[in-house]
């Protein structure tokens, strides 16, 4: 299955809900333009929604730091919205769960960019 991407909004953040594995090759060039079209058009928050994702491999998590990167560079924030099992396991891994800010609840997600804007830190 190949990877969609669908964006869509809830305030000043953009939701961008994955469907398909983000593999080498087409996956992970979709997720870099999604992300550099989005951070382009002055889009600081966004959200990757990977609750439709059902594989990630090397290449696809490196394009989430390049995402990551990507978006912190422009003074932005990226966060993850339901990480699958086999994602979180990678996540875990490679200890970049220590990088990107992962939730369950999307509406907990969007308050937590709020809160950042606010000034206020969330400390787990």
């Amino acid at each position: 299955m190949s990877l969609k991407a669908n964006v869509r909004r809830a305030g000043d953040v953009a939701i961008v809900d994955l469907s398909g594995r983000i593999t080498l090759g087409e996956g992970t060039g979709l997720v870099r333009t999604t992300i550099k079209d989005l951070v382009n058009s002055g889009q600081k928050n966004i959200l990757l929604n990977l609750k439709e994702v059902s594989y990630l491999d090397s290449s696809g998590l490196g394009e989430m730091v390049g995402a990551y990167a990507t978006v912190t560079n422009a003074q932005g924030s990226i966060k993850l919205l339901h990480t699958q099992a086999k994602v979180h396991d990678l996540l875990q891994v490679t200890k970049l769960y220590t990088v990107f800010a992962t939730f369950d609840d999307e509406q907990e997600a969007l308050r937590s960019y709020a809160a950042s804007a606010s000034g206020n830190r969330l400390y787990l």
